[in-house]
């Protein structure tokens, strides 16, 4: 078997994604980003996986290899103290594949499943992005990056690393200083409007007007004189002259969001200040010359709607001098987590609670759970960036004075539905014998109740709790999580557990029930703090 090449893994990411390498595009890697750790200013630093790409093994524990902040020259280890200096191993395959194996004391989960032996990720899981968690603490994102430094902070106003979003600023950077018209196509909530003011800000025309126009919001009826202007007496209502938006941005940018929601009438009238420059208001036969550079931005798919006769094929090409597609969330899963902690501490500045961002002791426990952070990577985000920041509104207004944030039952529901398959169980974990006979369940049906009587029955194995109640296991832990008197091992300080340990003279079975807590997880600190 030959060894993999660097392009295997870029190769791989093309047929995945569908998309055709941009000329200037360097090769993707595999890579580990930062999603949720103890220290919230570690989330988005990046190890860029070389060693893979070049046919070699990359060990990955508490402290080595380094990750580096986006822009950044100089990086650290991970460094959080429960995570095990006994090495995760990650080991290249054919085609992109990757081979995952932890020590044997090695605290990790994929994709919400612990991994306790070798498991194989498929070029295609690792195009789409596989969440680890390490310690049940440290969340990494194992994904495909752009090979290329990426930004640091917000450049240009955009929030992210990912090769798609690289992609996106090139283009920007490409066209913003000329005066072909720009055509921008994404998925609603992407982010289109803040492109199309990136492009009006690095452009000769910054100084003077940026105007945004939602044609979906117009009616119909009124849409030619809001955008060209009307003249007294035009149409009803018409008690005087009144300018446009075109008008309004002479000199400037005017951005056309829903550009495919135009009317016919406006579709003409738009293609002929394309090619000429001028405009008639309605009920006018005198043209205005108008100096606006057109940024046009859309989620439908103007070539089908152009064949069934909606859509003007040669607007379509006036409207596209440089097209850009805005990739969507669920497309650069490594960006959700700088971007979630972006808008979160937007937040929490109007609330007065930045400080929880900025804590200093690697022993806190993380603000962003483990679970919830990878429950925010499984989720599909069908409305884009928009969706996002309004879960971390929720999520931060909802837990104000908290020291760790926690799901309600609406968000619970929300994040619950439109996510990825999963990567699938790890064979090692699979349990022998045939499947229990319970009917499968949404987790939200089950009560703290019902959730406590399995627990207890089960003997606070979280594997029997879920078959018990006919949900997944990773659920079981996202139900605890909104139930205030329950906890997880994690939850646990070290004093409480040295007394509990010493008053059960070292039992971990009287340990369980005493603190209620998983078997497993209990073990596992027990032996970090030495007592096991």
């Amino acid at each position: 078997m030959r060894e993999p090449s660097l392009e295997d893994f870029s190769t791989a990411n093309v047929r995945e994604s569908g998309e055709e390498p941009h000329p200037h595009d360097t090769p993707l890697l595999p890579a580990l980003t930062v999603v949720s750790h103890p220290l919230p200013h570690r989330v988005g630093d990046r190890l860029l996986l070389e060693g893979l790409a070049a046919g070699r093994d990359v060990a990955l524990s508490r402290n080595a290899p380094v990750f580096v902040p986006p822009g950044g020259a100089l990086g650290s280890h991970l460094a959080d103290p429960f995570i095990s200096r006994k090495p995760l191993v990650l080991a290249p395959g054919p085609g992109g594949s990757l081979r995952l194996t932890p020590a044997a004391d090695t605290r990790v989960s994929l994709s919400g499943e612990p991994l306790q032996g070798p498991w194989e990720l498929s070029s295609k899981e690792v195009a789409a992005g596989v969440p680890l968690v390490l310690a049940g603490r440290v969340v990494l994102l194992l994904h495909l990056a752009d090979s290329a430094p990426p930004r640091a902070g917000d450049s240009l106003g955009m929030v992210g690393a990912s090769a798609g979003i690289q992609r996106v600023r090139r283009h920007v950077e490409q066209v913003a200083d000329l005066g072909v018209p720009v055509l921008i196509r994404g998925e609603t909530g992407s982010g289109k409007e803040l492109i199309a003011r990136a492009i009006h800000q690095l452009s000769p025309r910054r100084e003077r007007p940026f105007v945004s126009v939602n044609l979906g919001a117009i009616p119909r009826e009124l849409a030619a004189s809001e955008l060209f202007g009307a003249r007294k007496g035009a149409f009803t209502g018409a008690v005087k002259d009144q300018d446009g938006y075109f008008q309004a941005a002479h000199g400037g940018t005017l951005f056309l969001d829903e550009v495919g929601e135009a009317p016919p009438e406006v579709q003409v009238m738009l293609l002929r200040v394309l090619e000429t420059g001028e405009l008639y208001p309605v009920g006018s036969r005198t043209p205005i010359a108008v100096d606006v550079r057109l940024v046009a931005a859309t989620d439908a798919h103007l070539e089908e709607r152009i064949r069934d006769g909606r859509f003007k094929a040669p607007l379509l090409h006036r409207l596209a001098g440089y097209s850009i597609r805005v990739p969507a969330l669920r497309e650069r899963p490594e960006d959700v987590g700088p971007l979630f902690h972006h808008f979160a501490r937007e937040e929490l500045e109007v609330l007065g609670e930045a400080h929880r961002l900025s804590p200093e002791d690697p022993f806190t426990e993380p603000w962003l759970p483990a679970p919830l952070a990878v429950r925010m990577l499984r989720h599909g985000w069908p409305g884009n960036i928009r969706q996002l920041r309004n879960v971390a509104r929720q999520l931060v207004i909802g837990n104000r004075g908290q020291p760790r944030l926690r799901l309600d039952a609406q968000l619970e529901q929300e994040l619950s539905a439109d996510g990825p398959p999963s990567t699938g169980r790890p064979a090692t974990t699979a349990m022998p014998g045939p499947a229990p006979a319970v009917p499968r369940r949404k987790p939200s049906d089950v009560s703290p109740e019902e959730l406590l009587t399995a627990l207890r029955e089960g003997g606070w194995d979280f594997q029997a709790a879920a078959d018990r109640l006919g949900i997944h296991r990773t659920s079981v832990y996202d139900l605890i999580e909104r139930v205030p008197h329950l906890r997880t091992a994690g939850d646990l300080s070290v004093e409480e557990i040295t007394r509990c340990f010493h008053a059960c003279q070292g039992d971990l079975d009287a340990m369980v029930r005493q603190l209620e807590v998983s078997r497993r997880a209990l073990g596992r600190r027990l032996k970090e703090l030495g007592l096991g």
